[in-house]
């Protein structure tokens, strides 16, 4: 078998601003968006880019628009709460806008309804909050759409309708998603926006506050950087079919999306599990079948990390490349692309039972969230391999690992908590708990999985960000913050990365 292709799995979604070549795309989107209102026309698209172009937003997926937002700057104040959408906008061609303004509002958001399960609006959503934050704008003001309101007119006042639906007991596909979003009500607009017949003309005035807004200059500072993860310690049972295990990683990943995580986190070798329906006995032989299921494998988590947008450090899988079986870390970005690291070391279980064969090649990946790098179990017990990872720009080094008794994972606790310390990175180690009878070579697990901060005052006092209980199906969820890592590498109380000895020692790499 060939070296697989992954590319061919990918799938590209972008987030970009808007362009003169998206007009009729954004045009043919609204009209399916929006039947029953009138569309853009083409000069207020064209004055929007003119104006402000880092306010209009669009989603690409596969080279196809599917959502769409625009906005404008503004200082509220200077509007009457009971505005209407024509006043705020200026008719939609936001002449209006004002760079000194205070205030950013959303004038449209739409997403195809082919692709409102993909998180598409809150991609959008975070686009505009990243705007009001580099832009150094007090707020996000909107006035939203209640367009299942005519639904229930008959029951409720505009008001009463607002607030069973605050109340989670009406849903409103765009109020429950503001709510969703961290926006707050601040009154009700009668005589919104004219043609919003569904609406019945009322419109939800939504804020949304910025914290990070310095009131004295215009000036963004960057004061954090916060990246959330999500470690899941995978439990290991019998299962019959490949979509039970599709199905119990797809859980993992909406639990991780739920608590609006950047990235998921997965054990080495976890899919190993499929064994527990493979009938094969040799150890060697069942590895080489596994192996049958990569492409299965590859474009689940490629459509989990899309569909919920959230990066997906994807454990490891045993690959067959070239007649040789690799163990594979792959990283599956929320964009839709792929990346990939081969285990460098093989262990003498893994060389003897699998016939595995190691990797040459320390990768660094670039991400919405920083440079990463993926060190596959035995890999971070190797000081050099952390050490090249951070000079290449690693800020969190991930290492899913699967050990099957506790000696064997306080080796990779230990080691991943030196290598956070002596290379000023966060480690995060993931691995597998439970029993796997069935499988030859795999059958007992012990984990407990956690992620490791430098030891400074700056961090947790054991350097310890967050950690599972040991032996149990569970994650854990915890922030850690770049900005926070760069300051320390600065003007911690030790800094080991500046204080290194260059004129004594050095790590060559070879490649």
């Amino acid at each position: 078998m060939k070296e697989l292709d992954v590319t061919k799995y990918e799938k590209k979604i972008e987030l970009r601003n808007i362009t003169r070549a998206d007009f009729q795309e954004i045009l043919a989107l609204q009209r399916i968006c929006f039947p029953n209102m009138d569309p853009w026309k083409l000069e207020q698209l064209e004055s929007h880019i003119e104006i402000f172009p880092e306010g209009q937003f669009c989603v690409e997926y596969e080279g196809k628009i599917i959502g769409s937002c625009s906005s404008l700057i503004v200082n509220f104040d200077e509007y009457d709460d009971q505005h209407t959408w024509d006043e705020i906008t200026d008719n939609g061609y936001i002449t209006n806008h004002d760079p000194e303004g205070y205030n950013l509002y959303g004038m449209e958001v739409m997403v195809h309804p082919d692709f409102r399960r993909m998180k598409i609006g809150r991609r959008l959503y975070e686009a505009r909050k990243d705007l009001a934050r580099n832009f150094n704008l007090k707020s996000i003001i909107i006035g939203g759409r209640i367009p299942n309101y005519y639904k229930h007119s008959d029951k409720f006042t505009p008001r009463q309708y607002v607030e069973e639906v605050t109340l989670h007991n009406i849903f409103d596909p765009v109020l429950t998603f503001q709510v969703m979003n961290g926006f707050t009500l601040k009154r009700i607009n009668k005589n919104y926006l004219e043609d919003d017949i569904a609406s019945m003309k009322y419109a939800t005035l939504m804020e949304w506050n910025n914290v990070d807004y310095q009131p004295k200059s215009k000036r963004h500072f960057k004061t954090a950087f916060p990246v959330r993860i999500c470690v899941i310690q995978y439990k290991m049972k019998k299962i019959d079919t490949f979509e039970d295990f599709a199905k119990q990683c797809e859980f993992y990943v909406d639990v991780a999306e739920s608590y609006q995580s950047d990235f998921a986190v997965f054990p080495e070798i976890f899919t190993t599990q499929l064994l527990s329906f493979i009938e094969e006995k040799s150890p060697s032989q069942s590895i080489r079948k596994l192996t049958e299921f990569t492409e299965q494998y590859i474009s689940h988590f490629t459509n989990l990390a899309v569909k919920y947008n959230v990066n997906i450090i994807g454990g490891s899988h045993f690959v067959e490349e070239e007649g040789k079986i690799y163990n594979i870390a792959y990283l599956f970005r929320r964009d839709g692309t792929i990346e990939k690291q081969y285990k460098i070391h093989v262990t003498p279980n893994e060389r003897r039972y699998w016939g595995i064969t190691g990797g040459d090649e320390v990768k660094v990946f670039d991400t919405d969230c920083g440079k990463i790098a993926i060190q596959i179990c035995y890999d971070i017990e190797f000081p050099e391999l952390g050490r090249i990872a951070t000079d290449k720009g690693a800020n969190i080094i991930f290492v899913p690992f699967c050990t099957d008794e506790r000696q064997g994972f306080l080796r990779v606790k230990y080691c991943a908590q030196a290598r956070a310390i002596e290379n000023q990175v966060y480690t995060v180690i993931a691995g597998t708990v439970g029993n796997l009878s069935e499988a030859e070579n795999m059958d007992i697990q012990y984990a407990q999985s956690a992620i490791f901060t430098p030891s400074d005052f700056t961090f947790p006092r054991d350097g310890i960000e967050g950690e599972c209980p040991a032996n149990i199906e569970t994650v854990v969820v915890g922030d850690v913050d770049l900005e926070i890592l760069r300051r320390h590498r600065k003007s911690g109380n030790v800094t080991q990365l500046k204080d290194r000895r260059k004129d004594l020692y050095e790590i060559k790499y070879k490649k």
